[in-house]
């Protein structure tokens, strides 16, 4: 997150300055207006970055910070105590360095979420966002457990899908191996004994093909491989363009049988993060802000802006999720029921609970079926190699005969 430099006037009329860390211009106005300031200059200011802002910490050792940081507060314990607590029994190397850090900056009079903004590899926004809400509202112990909770939930979900794809992914690796391994050593060997076979034009065809791809293979495998190198190094800098991501994340829900999986991820995620920020007071245009790009999809994320330019003008949320048309039906429906009830920030969390209950149960099947039907691949291939090179010695057999 960008650091901004400002400088304002407070209701006196007196001038003040310094830094922000925030994700636009905008935002920077909107915390020295929650601050009663009136901004007089506003610009981008590399000068005031932190020591170690780019520093990462797992996402399992932040949530036992929050809860952590949350038990002490709600203890009694001040919070330059408890800052200090944490960073004196803390054995990881990046997070000692992001506590100590925190601890001199709320020391010298920032806030605990300004602070913790200035690491935005270690803290996610809406870790961020929540806190600041939590110590303007009244409820930072309350905000920090809810943060600890989420982000212990979407690392169990992150680690249960990774763990589920380890197999299949080591299968494929396996057999591509033995496979290339295959063609490239061991049907060279045949082309030898099937030349005559050949000659008077009775090498069968898949023979033939085999033998051509083997050939290819081994005489222009490095050309074969300098290209697909390229191809992956354009598609890397395609991901890194606006309109590279968008193109991917489209191909990411609409693939089919994971396409679903990957977009009820995403609409989970989104439904969490949008009700816990919503429970923990922050406004929901500012909310939204937050959970669009917390979705992690690009389609997702341009519909829910939409979605916010509709409650600006006084309408409500569900239509435009709708006219989407990236979004499951049910969840519209519980959306527009959950507004006529005001009661969105609790339907959203459970929707949350319910999608990744039922999506992970999805996954699960369909890793299940993608075991099979990869190692039947595997065996197809592999039986079409050997068929394609028994055939011409039994009929090289049956000729000596």
């Amino acid at each position: 997150m960008p650091d901004y430099a400002f400088v304002a006037r407070d209701a006196t009329g007196q001038k003040i300055s310094g830094t922000l860390s925030a994700a636009t211009e905008r935002e920077v106005l909107g915390i020295l207006s929650g601050r009663s300031l009136f901004p007089v200059e506003v610009k981008a200011s590399k000068a005031a970055a932190a020591p170690g802002a780019n520093l990462r910490v797992r996402g399992l050792v932040m949530a036992t910070v929050y809860s952590q940081l949350a038990a002490l507060l709600r203890g009694g314990v001040p919070m330059m105590k408890s800052l200090a607590v944490l960073r004196e029994q803390s054995s990881n190397k990046n997070l000692k360095a992001i506590l100590d850090e925190v601890y001199h900056r709320v020391e010298d009079g920032s806030t605990l979420g300004d602070a913790m903004a200035r690491f935005p590899r270690a803290f996610s926004e809406m870790a961020i966002n929540m806190v600041r809400a939590g110590g303007e509202g009244g409820f930072l112990e309350d905000a920090l457990d809810r943060v600890a909770s989420f982000t212990e939930q979407q690392e169990d979900l992150k680690g249960r899908t990774i763990s589920a794809m380890v197999y299949p992914i080591l299968l494929g690796s396996a057999g591509t191996i033995v496979v290339a391994g295959l063609i490239v050593f061991f049907v060279p060997k045949f082309a030898a004994m099937f030349q005559q076979l050949r000659e008077r034009g009775e090498l069968p065809w898949a023979t033939e093909m085999l033998l051509w791809v083997s050939d290819t293979s081994r005489r222009w495998g490095w050309l074969l491989a300098l290209i697909a190198v390229t191809i992956g190094f354009w598609v890397n800098m395609q991901l890194k363009t606006a309109k590279g991501r968008r193109t991917a994340d489209l191909l990411r829900i609409k693939v089919p049988f994971a396409g679903p999986i990957f977009l009820s991820f995403a609409v989970a995620r989104f439904c969490r993060v949008l009700g816990t920020l919503l429970h923990n007071g922050v406004p929901i245009l500012k909310a939204l802000e937050i959970s669009r790009d917390a979705a992690g999809n690009k389609i997702l994320t341009e519909a829910i802006a939409k979605a916010s330019e509709n409650i600006s003008s006084g309408q409500s949320l569900a239509s435009p999720l709708a006219a989407s048309g990236h979004f499951p039906k049910m969840v519209v429906e519980m959306i527009a029921v959950a507004e006529e009830s005001n009661t969105l920030d609790k339907v959203l969390v459970d929707m949350a609970d319910d999608i990744e209950k039922r999506t992970s149960r999805q996954l699960d099947l369909f890793v299940r079926l993608l075991e099979p039907i990869m190692l039947m691949i595997l065996a197809a291939v592999v039986l079409v190699v050997v068929i394609a090179l028994l055939v011409p010695v039994i009929k090289m057999g049956q000729t000596m005969g």
